[in-house]
């Protein structure tokens, strides 16, 4: 692509930068009624009964609705509806809805909810995955605690490990994490005529949204208008209802505008988190590092409720092995329900546990077998042509080595270390793979449309969203790129399925992908029109004209062309009758062996970092850090820094200080003075990005998003670093100081 087109800046930078962007959460409407959630008071018990009546008579009150107000399926869920629009009996976690409330002001409404009478009966709180697995536990559903168990066998476990020298056993427990983006939930639902509803509010999928409203609310999905952007982050955890179905039912109700935002606490308490996983593995090697079997149990504790825990345990299985070659695999997973919250889709969708214990075993193998980290990685590593990590037929790539040599490359990864009084120093890299799009066996469907408007304009419309990845972006450089318009030519149409095509869900790093391979679909047909049309309309060959910057240009030569028609005077004089448009439907590629979940495009990331370790404090602070990508192409440059940057930001928050702990069904940290993530100050001063955008010589698949793979291999390169500095591995995130000056203590009684 064009270096000065990849370059540009985003289409959102200015309004966003200056404040001017009205988010679906700023928006106002005429008698626009406020909405408030009640939720559980107790993370598990019975409801035995529910009076309203007092908050239906406090003045400004508009309506007050409970489980009775459904009417249609009072369940909602991505694949499994199985979490309770409002709870009619029971309560499994404390982010559970009893009522919701609508009245003229957010305090009124606040006073409501204090006004509901509920009365419970508390029950036992299963606090753990393997309190939930024993008999004797209480079944939280019908079917009991398991959620979902997934497994992957090849060759014979113990046959490998009767053939290694050495064998490394560990587990790994990784935490649950909070996506704190910084706009909570909310937005404002809007009652149109003949009983229509327009839903404002941020979500990765506006289709899907209103496919699920349209099952609860029991009317027409096309009497559901749902606009999805701007949203101010989600990172997955918008990819499910949150509040869209209370502001629907009371919109609906008080024929008023109903505004829901929630706050902080409220959204720490009823949103989605990161999965927490406890992970057992066991591998073993020969003498020379050859790998030669592993065996792996995860056990994920899933909260409450389903949502896309099924499909994050499948991701987890499959990337057990990572991009490593081992003969003899065996991998199992259950997901467990529990009372802690609800667990589901994050942005490494179960990669980031996953390969901080794969990692952490390739780093344990090389210090008992006394290699380099990168050596061993070097020895079974996969090549161009092998399988996927399930065994599955992948495109052919080169991903893997070329990531390990580049990041092989760093300086921080060079013998020279500086020192710090009283810091202790050290370096570490990790390495990872991460399937794009929903995987085999999923509904993947991706669609787009380009068409000329009456005015003169290039429309590219997507059902994606824009949720701060910066999308927009990549859907400019690649439309100019590829018809030869410029930036104004274009109207960019997403996020609001009444204008827009289907085009699958803004996620599982999928957006880039189905754009590029739309456009590919679309730009002949869609240049062959306008140009045949304006041929006729001029009586010249096509082969003489072309789409330029502001209309159609007479080729004259190599070097020299003049502008023929500008855009508008094509519309209005070539296409009176009937504009041009292009629409096309197709599906993300997929592997073609069924295995389930199983992916067909990866994409590869290495990282290196420096850690300083305090003596004193036990604090780490990472001073540098440089990654590795290769996604193919680079589409937007300040994209792609970003999505890096801010991905690895996210994960050293995660690695160094987020958990969003539960004890007793209760959130300890409900509010960001408690719950820390990363500031500035806590980032290295700068981040090298090796960007290999080559791709297999006969790959037709075009870029592949990279708005998870910078977060992936950060924990574990961190995790390695602090052995280089102390020399003692850790096997437990997010690493605490305490538990650094532990071991540090240890060292020296040794």
């Amino acid at each position: 692509m064009n270096e000065t087109v990849k370059d540009r800046v985003r289409p959102d930078g200015k309004e966003k930068v200056t404040g001017e962007l009205k988010y679906l959460t700023d928006l106002t409407f005429p008698n626009m009624l406020y909405g408030k959630v009640l939720r559980s008071k107790y993370p598990h018990a019975n409801i035995i009964s529910i009076c309203t009546k007092k908050a239906e008579e406090l003045a400004g009150v508009k309506a007050v609705v409970t489980s009775k107000d459904v009417k249609g399926m009072n369940r909602f869920g991505i694949v499994f509806p199985d979490q309770p629009v409002f709870c009619e009996e029971r309560v499994r976690y404390i982010g559970d809805a009893i009522a919701a409330v609508a009245a003229e002001s957010e305090r009124i409404a606040e006073q409501a909810l204090e006004l509901i009478e509920v009365c419970y009966e508390e029950l036992p709180i299963i606090s753990s995955p393997e309190q939930a697995l024993e008999k004797s536990a209480v079944k939280l559903h019908p079917n009991g605690n398991v959620l979902y168990q997934a497994q992957y066998e090849k060759g014979d476990v113990e046959e490998g490990f009767a053939n290694c020298d050495v064998i490394i056993e560990e587990t790994y427990k990784l935490p649950r994490q909070a996506h704190l983006y910084m706009e909570t939930e909310g937005g404002v639902v809007v009652p149109e005529e003949d009983g229509k509803i327009t839903v404002y509010m941020g979500t990765q999928h506006g289709y899907k949204d209103r496919f699920q409203l349209a099952r609860i609310l029991a009317i027409p999905e096309q009497d559901i208008r749902v606009v999805s952007s701007p949203m101010g982050g989600s990172f997955g955890g918008k990819d499910e209802l949150n509040v869209q179905q209370y502001g629907a039912i009371l919109a609906l109700k008080t024929q008023q505008p109903v505004k829901i935002h929630q706050t902080r606490r409220e959204s720490i308490r009823s949103s989605i988190k990161r999965h927490p996983m406890k992970i057992r593995m066991k591998t073993g090697a020969t003498r020379k590092g050859k790998v030669l079997a592993q065996e792996t149990n995860i056990i994920a504790d899933t909260g409450a409720y389903a949502t896309l825990g099924p499909a994050v345990l499948d991701f987890t299985v499959e990337h057990a092995i990572g991009p490593y070659l081992i003969p003899h695999v065996k991998t199992k997973g259950v997901s467990v329900f529990t009372n802690n919250g609800v667990a589901g889709e994050f942005r490494g969708f179960g990669g980031n546990q996953i390969t901080f214990a794969l990692e952490g075993q390739m780093d344990r193998l090389a210090e008992e077998l006394k290699l380099e980290p990168l050596q061993i990685r070097a020895q079974n590593l996969r090549e161009t042509f092998d399988p996927g990590p399930l065994g599955q037929k992948i495109a052919p790539t080169d991903g893997a080595r070329d990531v390990l040599c580049a990041i092989g490359e760093s300086p921080i990864l060079q013998k020279e270390r500086r020192r710090k009084e009283g810091k202790l120093i050290g370096v570490g890299t990790a390495i990872t793979m991460h399937g794009g799009g929903l995987g085999f066996g999923r509904l993947d469907a991706a669609g787009g449309r380009l068409s000329l408007t009456k005015d003169g304009e290039i429309e590219i419309s997507f059902g994606f969203e824009e949720c701060g990845q910066g999308l927009l972006s990549v859907i400019e450089n690649i439309t100019t790129e590829e018809l030869g318009c410029a930036p104004e030519d274009l109207k960019i149409v997403i996020g609001d399925t009444k204008y827009v095509p289907s085009s699958g869900s803004s996620t599982a790093s999928r957006g880039t992908s189905m754009v590029w391979q739309a456009i590919q679909r679309m730009k002949g047909e869609f240049k062959a029109q306008l140009l045949q049309g304006v041929s006729q309309f001029l009586n010249l060959s096509t082969d003489c004209l072309l789409l330029g910057a502001g209309g159609i240009w007479y080729k004259q030569d190599d070097r020299e062309h003049s502008l023929c028609l500008t855009y508008k005077e094509v519309a209005e004089r070539v296409f009176s009758h009937r504009l041009p448009r292009v629409e096309t439907h197709f599906h993300f590629p997929t592997t073609p062996d069924a295995v389930v979940g199983g992916h067909f495009l990866y994409a590869f990331g290495a990282v290196a970092v420096e850690v300083e370790v305090d003596v004193i404090t036990g604090m780490v602070k990472v001073s540098k850090m440089d990654h590795a990508i290769a996604a193919g192409p680079v589409i937007s440059e300040r994209g792609y820094q970003g999505q890096i940057e801010g991905g690895a930001a996210m994960a050293l928050g995660y690695t160094l200080m987020e958990d969003s702990h539960i004890c007793s069904g209760l959130y300890t940290r409900d509010n960001i003075d408690t719950y820390l993530i990363p500031s500035i100050s806590d980032l290295p001063l700068q981040m090298n990005i090796s960007k290999i955008e080559t791709l297999y010589k006969e790959d037709s698949y075009g870029p592949r998003g990279v708005g998870e793979i910078g977060t992936i291999a950060v924990a574990p390169a961190i995790a390695a670093a602090v052995y280089d500095a102390i020399k003692c591995f850790v096997n437990k995130l997010p690493l605490q100081p305490e538990n650094i000056l532990d071991q540090l203590e240890e060292g020296v009684k040794k």
